[in-house]
C-alpha cells in the first residue's frame, strides 16, 4: 500500500513528476465513509492524468464542515484511499481549504464532484485546468448515514 505524504514530500514528487512530463491531477473531500461513488469519481479522475494526488481533509477540518464527523479518523480514511489502485499520493491537510496544499502540488488539473461549481472549486486559480466531475445521483455518505440510523431506529 502506498504511505500518506505530507506537504513537502509530495511537492518535491510532484515537481520531479512534472519535469519528467507527468501530468498531475488533484482531488480533495472528507471521505468519510467510501463508497461507490467516490471509487467512479477517482477512477474519472485517474483517467484524466499521469498522477492521482489526493488531499484529505484532516479530521477536525471535517468536524468544522460537517457536526458529528467524521466516522472515520483520518488515518483509516487514509488507508482506505491510498488502498485504491487510481490513488497515486494522499496528503491530509488540518487547514479549512486545501489552498495551500494545492499551492504546494501546482496540478495540470483540480477536480471535484459535480456537486461543485467551477467557480466554487478552490484553487482554481492554481491549477492551469479545472473541471467538476459528473455527480452520481443516490450516492453520498449522509444518505448512508442516514440509512444506517433509520435501520438502527427498527430494530
Amino acid at each position: 500500500m502506498k504511505e500518506v505524504l505530507d506537504r513537502q514530500a509530495v511537492k518535491k514528487i510532484c515537481d520531479r513528476l512534472r519535469k519528467d512530463g507527468k501530468k498531475i491531477v488533484f482531488t480533495n473531500g472528507c471521505f468519510d465513509i467510501l463508497h461507490a461513488g467516490h471509487v467512479r469519481y477517482l477512477k474519472q479522475a485517474k483517467k484524466l492524468g499521469d498522477v492521482l494526488v489526493i488531499g484529505l481533509n484532516s479530521d477536525a477540518s471535517v468536524s468544522g464542515i460537517k457536526p458529528g464527523r467524521p466516522v472515520n479518523t483520518e488515518k483509516n480514511r487514509a488507508a482506505v484511499l491510498a488502498g485504491l489502485a487510481s490513488v497515486d499520493y494522499v496528503v491530509i491537510f488540518r487547514e479549512k481549504t486545501p489552498y495551500n496544499l494545492i499551492k504546494a502540488v501546482r496540478p495540470d488539473l483540480l477536480v471535484k464532484g459535480g456537486d461543485w461549481k467551477i467557480e466554487e472549486i478552490i484553487g482554481s486559480d492554481i491549477a492551469k485546468e479545472t473541471l467538476s466531475l459528473p455527480f452520481v445521483k443516490g450516492l453520498s455518505t449522509t444518505r448512508i448515514i442516514e440509512k444506517i440510523l433509520k435501520s438502527a431506529q427498527h430494530s
